[in-house]
This record gives structure tokens, sequence and C-alpha cells, in this order.
């Protein structure tokens, strides 16, 4: 009796949250992927009055920026030890994820681990984030791993080997072993990872420690963990062109493929896109059937300037993707 009142307070739940998108339900096409800032969420706020749980429906994934991976974290939604920069509370963020997916079922939460801050990936506590993903109700991780030495070299017959691709492809497979399908696992690229081969072995810009970094993960097995991979196509400068790099990707990679856009932040490489320039960017990537755009990050000004049409915030960014890729409610 127990455990059917039990299974009958667990549906009269799910009832009263709305239906989320089904468990191994695929990703949406020409997917628009957000990061939360955590740092510039609303001090204090109550879940129905945080940017988080008013995040647009036409944003697919979100992904809460950033998760140590050596994170501290007991399972009490205490947040002080994950390198979460939310000023509300864990539980408040719990409510605010499942107000969004009560208001917008089909949105999937990622929590983001590593980032430009966060590089303690020998400590990485796999076990320690698949219970902040469960604890929040979140659907999966978002893997941002960066190094300041990959440790890419070019042998004999053209190939480019990394030090740290095996290590890379390790925690991948933690992770999944603790996210199982339907979990999503999401990785950040980086803006030139796909270059120094084939036809893209001079690809601009050429050059630095980045060139082909991500080319052992994409050839391995291992890729199959993997359900979504977003390129950081900024700070590379501004030769760098981002479709490019996106057609790069895409000789390796067929699944949904998105092309990261960048506020402009102070110490910022670019490139830098206006608003129409952003949207141009989507339409193009809308010809892919599995393209999109993702934006970094959402609740950002741009540095030095007030937000415009020339120098977008990241909502104008996000509605730029939203009109570029076809969709609705663009607003």
């Amino acid at each position: 009796m127990r455990s059917l009142i039990g299974s009958l307070c667990l549906i009269a739940a799910g009832l009263a949250m709305g239906a989320a998108a089904p468990p191994g339900a695929p990703l949406p096409a020409h997917i628009i992927m957000a990061y939360h800032d955590s740092w510039r969420e609303r001090a204090g706020a109550t879940a129905a009055d945080t940017t988080l749980a008013n995040t647009p429906a036409y944003v697919d994934v979100l992904a809460l920026a950033f998760v140590k991976p050596d994170l501290s974290y007991r399972g009490d939604l205490d947040l002080s030890g994950t390198g979460l920069d939310y000023r509300i509370d864990g539980r408040t963020l719990r409510d605010a994820i499942a107000l969004l997916k009560r208001r917008h079922p089909a949105t999937r939460v990622l929590v983001s681990v590593g980032g430009g801050a966060y590089r303690a990936w020998e400590g990485l506590d796999a076990q320690a984030v698949g219970r902040l993903v469960r604890d929040l109700g979140a659907d999966g991780v978002d893997v941002d791993y960066e190094t300041d030495d990959p440790g890419c070299t070019r042998g004999g017959d053209g190939r480019i080997g990394c030090r740290v691709g095996p290590t890379y492809i390790a925690y991948l497979h933690r992770l999944r072993a603790v996210l199982p399908r339907p979990y999503v696992l999401a990785v950040a690229a980086v803006s030139v990872g796909a270059y120094g081969e084939g036809s893209y072995r001079d690809a601009q810009p050429t050059g630095g420690p980045y060139i082909g970094s991500m080319l052992g993960l994409l050839r391995d097995p291992a890729a199959r963990l993997v359900d979504l991979i977003s390129i950081q196509a900024y700070d590379a400068g501004e030769r760098f062109d981002p479709v490019a790099a996106f057609n790069a990707y895409r000789l390796w990679w067929k699944g949904p493929l998105l092309v990261g856009t960048e506020v402009r932040l102070k110490g910022g490489d670019g490139p830098f896109y206006s608003a129409p320039g952003a949207e141009g960017l989507a339409r193009t990537l809308a010809r892919d059937p599995r393209g999109g755009v993702m934006v970094y990050p959402m609740l950002e000004q741009p540095y030095g300037v007030a937000a415009s049409a020339a120098y977008p915030d990241g909502a104008m960014l996000l509605r730029a993707a939203c009109a570029g890729l076809g969709r609705t409610g663009c607003r």
C-alpha cells in the first residue's frame, strides 16, 4: 500500500509540473543553447522571479555555468562547494528548474562542468556531479574541458595527436557511467579543434596549441558517448571563420553541432557579431539539418558600450539565433 501511495504521489506531482520531454526523446533540430551565467542571477529571488525560470521557450538547452570538476557536494542541495555562483540557495535553484520545465516542457537543463576558471580535472568527482544533476532535476552535463597546453603534435603521417586526448576521453567515460542515457552529455569544443588535417590543415588561424585538439575524441569510439557538440567559435581572432570551423567539425561529427556566439567581453578576441550578423550566421547554419547556435553568456551585457544591434547582449543574440533558425516566438 505504501509503495502504491508513493507511486500515485509521483504521478500527481508529474501532472502538476507538466509533461517534460519524454525520456530518450531526441534533441530537436536546429538547437538553440545558452549558458546561464550563475553569477548574474538575481540575488535572493524566488523560483518564479529567477531569470532561469523565465528563460524563453525557444532556448532548447540551458547550461548552468559553471561547476567544478572536483566539486564538494554531499547531496543536500548545498551549492557552496560546487562552483556555481548563484545567489539563491539550492532548493530555490531546483524549484526554478522545475518551474522552467513546467512552462517549457521540452527544455533541457544541463550542469556545465569546467570552464576557464575550473581546471582541476584530475580531481573529477563524477559521482558528485551525478548527484548534483539528479538533485537539481537537471537533464545531464555539458563538459567544458579547458587546458593551457593540450600537448598536440603532428606525426609523420600528418595526423595530429594530443597528450590530453586519452585523459579527456576517460573523463567522458566516467561521466557517462554515472549519467547513462537518456541523460544528455554535451561537449564544448575549442574553436580550432577540428583544424590541422586534410583540407583544413592550413585553415586560419594557423599555429597555436589548440589546432586539432579535438580530433582524438572525434575519431575515437568514445564520440558515441556524446549527444551534442557546441563549438566555442570565439576568442580565436578576426581571421577565424566560424562557418569553416563548423564544416571542419562536420567532417567528423554527424550529430547536433552548434556554433557558439559570444557577447563582447572584456579581453575577448572575437569574432563578435552584431544582431543582424548573428541572425545571418544562424540562417547559414539552418541549411544543415542538425546545425544550431550557442550563446555565451545569456545574461551578459557588452563590455564598455550600451547594448544595441551593433553590440548585442546575450538576450539579443538569442533572439537573433531564433529568427535566423526560422523559429517562432522570438521575443
